[in-house]
This record gives C-alpha cells, structure tokens and sequence, in this order.
C-alpha cells in the first residue's frame, strides 16, 4: 500500500502542487479542492500546525540596540554635509526582539521548506510595486493560529464535501482551518 496519493503527476510537479495549497491554506484559512488533493494537503498542514504548537512559547525576548536614519516630516532621510559630501544621519534606537531557541529556528526552517513566500499588494495599488509586502507566514503560524489549538490534540482542519465538480464530476470539497 502506498503512503501517499501520486494525484496522476510527476514527484516534482505533485510537490509543487501540495506546497502551494498548504501556502493558500494558512495564507487564507480555506481552500476549494478535489478530496484525493484535501486529503494530502490536510496532512502536510496538520504537521506544520502541530510544529508551530509545539514551538510557540520558545524565545527569548533580547533588546538591542539599531541605527536608523533620521526623518523628516515627509519621511525623507535628513541628510547633512561633512566635508563636502552629504551623508545621512542615523540615530540609535533601542528596540526588543523575540530570538528563537535552537529548537524553534529548526523549526522554522522545516516550515520554510514546505511553505513558499507570499507577496500581498493592496487592490488599490493593484500592477505596482511600491506598497507590496511580503507576508511572513512562519510568523502567522507561530503568533495567529498556533495560540488558537494550544489546547487542541490534533484535528486543526476539517474537510466539507460541496459537490461533484461539473467538468469532470471529481468531488470538490472545502478544506478549512476548524
């Protein structure tokens, strides 16, 4: 028996295929599917959730100190001349920092493996570059869904049947964050 569903793709396009839907999954909370593709993607997400419950409460907060340049009203970088040539004036700023333990940061990176970057951009600057941001969602996992199944065993996703999909009549399903 096999351990998992080859879903009539090759390796590498079957892996593509399941990170990119854990990513939407944590990214948006739900996802439309096929059952055989929800049933493995369920497994990849319930494992990353249960890392990120695992690993939630291990840092340490460390203040440290940064130079940052100084701004003006309009958020220009204030600049003054020494010795004939303009150069930006930074200040010091104290700030506190969470610094993952060695077992959180292993962590980490195995969610990084499965999980791609996303790139959020406002509809209102839709097709430019200047306000997108890259949405960190190690990060979510760790501060947003882990708190909420600290006190779950298991079963963070369930999977609703909606109907037989028109083109094909495979069986859609909605696979949710419970």
């Amino acid at each position: 028996m096999a351990k998992y569903r080859k879903l009539g793709r090759t390796s590498s396009q079957r892996k593509a295929l399941l990170r990119s839907q854990v990513t939407a999954l944590i990214e948006n909370g739900k996802i439309v599917t096929t059952e055989a593709r929800a049933k493995e993607v369920k497994k990849m997400a319930e494992k990353l959730i249960t890392l990120a419950v695992k690993e939630k409460d291990n840092f340490e907060t460390v203040k440290v100190s940064a130079k940052v340049p100084k701004k003006d009203a309009e958020g220009k970088r204030v600049k003054e001349v020494v010795d004939g040539k303009k150069v930006t004036v930074y200040e010091t700023v104290e700030k506190e920092i969470k610094k993952d333990l060695p077992s959180r940061l292993h962590a980490r990176k195995q969610m990084d493996k499965v999980l791609y970057t996303v790139t959020e951009v406002p509809t209102a600057a839709a097709g430019k570059k200047k306000n997108t941001k890259t949405v960190d969602l190690t990060n979510k996992l760790f501060d947003e869904i882990a708190p909420k199944y600290a006190d779950r065993q298991g079963g963070y996703t369930r999977i609703v049947k909606i109907g037989l999909r028109k083109g094909d009549a495979a069986m859609e399903v909605l696979l949710e964050l419970v």
